[in-house]
Parts: structure tokens; sequence; C-alpha cells
């Protein structure tokens, strides 16, 4: 499985690592979990050699003094990015995540894929996941500040291609699925599976198919987005409860090759310290706009009046002791 594979599996001391690696996972994928003091080396290596990405639009300094004192709100944005072959891909899914160590509680809002703002750097207006093809996650970040006209201090990025090999490396996730439908195949996954109302267990491909559909969900993409957000909690109850040690290369494997941030390690550990208790108090809010074409491309228009909304709803939450 490679160079780095190798190292993890000499390091590897016990089953207690697999238990520090996945509250490792949690914090990662949305910055809170289960942490534990004591971390083998592997798991270090693998955020700092594989997964470390700086981007400008984030002055890292204020960020790390902010998370090692714990009395200020951190904003992190989610990133869902298709990378292909040959193809950059889009972001996606765009989640600003707000954790207030003041009073336990987090925030999550999702960005519209379509939204129709202005792309920092590339001047002019256009879909907010096109921000990612022409500047990647720099451009993504600064476009989201901008856009919200908010501060961010960190960023979580995954490949969702990534997404279906890091459901099955931690053994599958169960999720409460709020619609019922029969998968038709025209978002590319498991035509004919059937996803029925309710409590359900979910492989990789299932897990993919449980966040791409749109077409038969009556709220389109909000119910989409209300389902990545789901997905997400999901992976983080599992993978926080997890007992198997043979899966740690496994996901350790996928993270690296698909996952990407710009938390240090010790800024993990911060963030354990001071912000764990944020996911006892959970708020979501999906973007409210309107469709419109605009020529032959169809956008999601946001009105001034709601973004002035969702930048009062983070600055209140941000500010709230």
């Amino acid at each position: 499985m490679g160079k780095r594979t190798d190292r993890i599996r000499e390091k590897k001391k016990s089953k207690k690592g697999l238990k520090i690696f996945l509250t490792v996972l949690a914090t990662i994928i949305l910055a809170v979990g289960v942490f534990a003091l004591y971390v083998y080396n592997s798991v270090k290596d693998t955020v700092s050699e594989d997964m470390n990405e700086d981007v400008e639009s984030i002055a890292n300094d204020i960020s790390k003094e902010k998370a090692s004192k714990g009395e200020e709100t951190l904003n992190i944005l989610l990133m869902g990015v298709d990378e292909r072959e040959g193809d950059k891909g889009r972001a996606d899914t765009l989640i600003l995540l707000s954790l207030n160590p003041n009073t336990d509680s987090m925030q999550m809002i999702s960005i519209p894929r379509d939204s129709y703002v202005d792309i920092v750097g590339y001047g002019k207006q256009d879909k907010i996941n096109h921000s990612y093809v022409y500047g990647g996650t720099d451009m993504t970040v600064a476009t989201v500040e901008k856009f919200l006209d908010v501060e961010l201090d960190y960023f979580v990025k995954i490949n969702m291609g990534g997404l279906s090999d890091l459901v099955d490396a931690i053994g599958g996730v169960t999720v409460n699925n709020p619609i019922e439908w029969v998968d038709s195949g025209d978002d590319g996954y498991k035509a004919g599976f059937h996803y029925p109302k309710g409590e359900i267990t979910l492989n990789g491909p299932e897990a993919m198919g449980f966040v791409r559909m749109r077409k038969q969900d009556p709220k389109g993409d909000a119910g989409r987005n209300e389902r990545q957000r789901i997905l997400i909690d999901a992976i983080i109850d599992k993978g926080a409860s997890v007992g198997s040690v043979t899966r740690i290369d496994d996901i350790l494997e996928v993270l690296g090759d698909n996952m990407s941030t710009n938390m240090s390690f010790d800024e993990m550990q911060d963030i354990y310290k001071h912000y764990r208790n944020t996911r006892n108090n959970q708020k979501n809010y999906q973007i409210q706009g309107t469709g419109q074409y605009i020529g032959p491309i169809w956008y999601y228009m946001i009105s001034e009046e709601e973004r002035q909304k969702v930048h009062n709803m983070i600055t209140e939450f941000n500010a709230q002791k």
C-alpha cells in the first residue's frame, strides 16, 4: 500500500491506537469530537505530510492563537469537491461551520452550489462552486468570505470521490433518512437501490447515492444539503465508536489521498480541548434564494436581504456568551 502505509504499520501499537486515530478523524471532518492527548506518530505524520494545505486568504497565526485560547468562536469552511482524473472539479458542497465555546453550540450554514456571487480574483460573477475551478481552495475560501462578509479560521476539504472509500473504511454508517426513494442511477450511483425513510445502514457507494440525489427530492438542492449534513454526523458518530484495529491503515490511506486542511495537528488538539462540547447544541440553516436563467444558464439568486440575514446570523452566533 506504499511507503506511508508501511510506516503506519510499523508504528501501530495496540487497539487504543485506533480509538485515538478515529477521534482525530472526527476532529478533521467536523473540527470537533472526542480527542485523546496521546497520539501515535503515524497519525501526526499523515496530517502534517499528506493533508496540510495553507491558503493565502486565511491568517494562520491569528487562527492558531484563537484555537489555543479557546475563548472565541471559530469559523470553518467544509468543502466537498469532485476531483477526477483530467478534471479539477467543483466545490459542490460548501458548509460554514461555526463553533462557539462560550455557549457549547455549533451552527452549520449550507451555501447552495449554484449561488450567483462575485468570484474573488476572477473579476466576474458566477456560480459559487465554479470558484474552485478558477482558483482552487484559496479562491473558494476568499469568495465565501466576501459573500458572507466573515473571516474564516480554517477549511476542511474532502474529495467526494474518496467519501465512498472513507465510509467503507470505517465499516459503513447508519443514518436517519428523511425521505424514501429508489435510486434511478441518474447521478451515477447504484441504480435500483431502495432508500426507505427512517434509519438505514449504508456502505460507501450507497452513502454516495444518499448525498448525491436531488432530482427526486421535493426540496431539491436544499434536501441534498440536508442529507450531506446527516452523513457528516453519521461518519463522526461511527468514527468515534469503531473498535477494529485492522481498519486504521485503510482509513489513513483514504484521508491522506482525499482530504486536506490548514489545521496543524497541534491546532486539532487545541480545538478538542476547548471546542469538543460544541456538538451538544446544533443549529442548521440553508441559504434561501430563487432560481433564475441568465441567458441559457440557471443560477440560484440570493437577495441582499438574505445575504445580510445570514451575515447577521453568523456574527450574532459568534458573539454569544
